[in-house]
């Protein structure tokens, strides 16, 4: 319900009108829309010092999740949401998470191997396409004409699809 519901706008034109009946409509931007938002996020915690990198927020949901990947195997940086500015940065074999990259000096941090981020994403990864899997089960049960249509939104939204 929380992607249909974080999802209900009334998308573009060429994604045709919004249908009449209420479970149509309320299924409507998750069905259409190209870019579904996934809220949530990743969390980092330190329990040492109870820092807490990426706050899940807006516009850092669980459908960026591969951004952890470029982090790891691409570009070395990712940045997650706003206010404040979280960054990871790959640096050699840690990856530094910086809470606020626009504070810098004083911002909190958290260093991490790159095997231990490694593994946190991989159980991540697992923990979605669990979830896509309980969705598809509970969609068969309860929405049985959409079913298939709203487990593919949920799949293109997560994509999961691949291992990292």
């Amino acid at each position: 319900m929380q992607f249909a519901d974080r999802n209900d706008f009334e998308p573009e034109e060429e994604h045709g009108p919004c249908p009449t009946d209420p479970l149509g409509t309320f299924l409507h931007g998750l069905l259409t829309m190209p870019d579904l938002f996934a809220a949530g996020g990743f969390r980092v915690t330190d329990n040492a010092t109870d820092i807490v990198f990426v706050e899940p927020g807006c516009c850092n949901g669980l459908e960026t999740w591969r951004d952890w990947l470029e982090v790891l195997n691409g570009t070395g940086c990712a940045y997650f949401g706003h206010d404040p500015s979280s960054m990871a940065e790959r640096l050699g074999d840690i990856v530094r998470l910086t809470l606020d990259a626009h504070e810098t000096d004083s911002s909190p941090v958290i260093e991490l191997s790159v095997d231990q981020i490694r593994t946190l994403v991989a159980g991540a990864q697992q923990d979605l396409a669990d979830f896509l899997s309980l969705a598809e089960t509970w969609a068969e049960q309860h929405l049985p004409t959409h079913a298939a249509a709203v487990t593919a939104a949920l799949a293109r939204a997560l994509d999961v699809a691949s291992t990292p």
